[in-house]
């Protein structure tokens, strides 16, 4: 699929009709292992982080108890993707070799699938090795690549023989560099230009299931991530259900001058925008008020 994308020096436009007509009329399915995971309206992701160097110390689970919990806990609140990750990236932060990222994310794995067979997990991944073992190895159902392809040349080829969904993010960087003044000359129209070059790359080699995370966070400024989310909703012209992961981020605390564990009020507000602008899938430490959110977001637009 060839996406062309018309930049101007504001930004990308949809007309109020193209807008409306792909709100209201657009329903995704992801196929995770042969089921078919429904997006009608907007779902919820829990996150599971398995290394000790997340920036958000409430999203750390070690033991096989704190893991069963969460996911039992994702499931009751009404999250229907679980996700994974054991290799923070965090801005400036010490990468984990890859076996250790492996033997972490394969034993939660099989935890989780012991006791949770039917739910879908994402893993949180940039290196196709990674995600070679984890699909193969621990069931998992989707993979997660916070680099878009970028640190692993290999994860483009990889998806399309595991066959699996892939997160397409957009990064500026990496994980070290990316937050060291990134400068763009038209925000949106390049990121929209990267994913879209990406999305027709990993289309000719045969994947079927793409999401597209614009990159909060991820070589971007505080004010850049602000006006990535005003203009959201440009994103619609993918056709592909749009992933947002904003929970308790920079862009929030810093701004607010609070911590991350006190952040949680921003987040809830930035993903009621998020919403209102198209967003199909939230990925959050909160699922309650995340799955609340979307609710009265419902209601509101029924």
């Amino acid at each position: 699929m060839i996406i062309n994308v018309i930049i101007s020096d504001s930004s990308i436009k949809l007309t109020n009709q193209t807008e409306n007509y792909i709100l209201m009329k657009t329903v995704f399915y992801i196929n995770c292992r042969g089921k078919l995971l429904e997006i009608t309206t907007p779902i919820v992701m829990g996150i599971i982080n398995l290394t000790d160097n997340s920036f958000y110390a409430g999203s750390r689970y070690n033991t096989e108890k704190e893991i069963l919990n969460r996911v039992e806990t994702i499931i009751n609140e009404g999250g229907k993707i679980v996700e994974i990750g054991a290799c923070s990236t965090r801005p400036g932060v010490v990468l984990e070799n890859s076996q250790q990222e492996i033997d972490k994310i394969v034993s939660a794995l099989n935890i989780i699938r012991k006791h949770f067979p039917n739910i879908s997990i994402a893993v949180d991944t940039f290196r196709s090795e990674v995600a070679q073992k984890a699909i193969i190895e621990g069931e998992a159902d989707i993979i997660n690549d916070i680099s878009g392809g970028e640190l692993d040349n290999k994860m483009f080829d990889t998806i399309a023989n595991l066959n699996v969904p892939y997160i397409l993010t957009h990064i500026k960087g990496t994980p070290q560099t990316m937050q060291q003044n990134p400068h763009y000359e038209n925000l949106i129209g390049e990121i929209m230009i990267d994913l879209a070059q990406k999305v027709d790359i990993l289309r000719k080699k045969g994947v079927n299931d793409i999401i597209i995370d614009p990159g909060f966070g991820f070589g971007k400024t505080l004010d850049q991530n602000y006006e990535l989310l005003k203009n959201l909703k440009q994103f619609r012209i993918f056709g592909l259900p749009i992933m947002v992961g904003i929970s308790r981020k920079t862009m929030i605390y810093n701004f607010l001058n609070i911590k991350p564990e006190d952040a949680l009020n921003g987040t809830t507000i930035l993903n009621c925008i998020a919403l209102l602008k198209g967003a199909n899938i939230l990925r959050v430490h909160d699922v309650k008020e995340a799955v609340e959110t979307i609710n009265l977001i419902q209601k509101l637009t029924s």
